[in-house]
């Protein structure tokens, strides 16, 4: 069975706790760093970016989950979790992650109020689209050439990402009861090179 922490210092880690459990994962939180050890992935939620960065640095997380992502663990950001693993983000005080080789802009799309539902088409995922929330998201606004875009808005804005063992998205995959991109990001530990887009695990939208 495999092992994958979810970062637990603030924001809808919970919710990822629950999809992960529901496809027989022995998902946990992660507060501290010895915590990460022995795991098979690690997820950044999505919550407030600048709390839970300045958390990781108190809590001295930063430096091991460089190190991680580095020897290839599967790691996977959604919302504040993608502004946490990018290179470059727009208005922070602090430093991200910097494992991902794209530049974020954070809240792009707004306020609270203006959080939307959209369905997406993520080719990776199978032919059905994915209904895609978005609350407080952040957009990417500059991909660097390593990087495979798997899904854009309409406007051709870049929404869900992947460099090698590393995956993120700007929409909140937790909050929906279709549990497609938790498997995909499950399958990366296995197929961590293979990045050909194969739905045949993913295709089937679970109950």
């Amino acid at each position: 069975m495999k092992r994958i922490g979810v970062l637990a210092l603030q924001g809808a880690f919970i919710e990822h706790i629950s999809r992960l459990n529901s496809l027989s994962v022995d998902a946990f939180p992660v507060r501290l760093p010895h915590q990460l050890e022995g795991i098979d992935g690690l997820i950044i939620p999505g919550g407030e970016s600048t709390t839970i960065g300045r958390l990781m640095a108190l809590y001295e997380l930063a430096p091991k989950i460089r190190q991680l992502a580095q020897e290839g663990l599967p790691i996977m950001g959604t919302c504040a979790g993608l502004i946490l693993l990018a290179k470059e983000a727009t208005d922070l005080t602090w430093e991200p992650l910097g494992l991902m080789d794209i530049q974020v802009r954070r809240n792009a799309f707004g306020r609270q109020v203006d959080s939307f539902e959209v369905d997406l088409p993520i080719p990776v995922l199978g032919p059905q689209p994915f209904h895609a929330i978005f609350i407080r998201a952040p957009v990417i606004e500059k991909v660097g050439p390593d990087l495979e875009v798997l899904s854009q808005l309409p406007d051709g804005r870049a929404v869900a990402v992947r460099q090698d063992n590393l995956l993120a998205t700007a929409f909140h995959p937790e909050l929906e009861g279709d549990v497609r991109f938790h498997r995909y990001f499950l399958s990366l530990g296995r197929h961590s090179g293979d990045s050909s887009g194969d739905s045949s695990p993913f295709a089937q939208r679970p109950r």
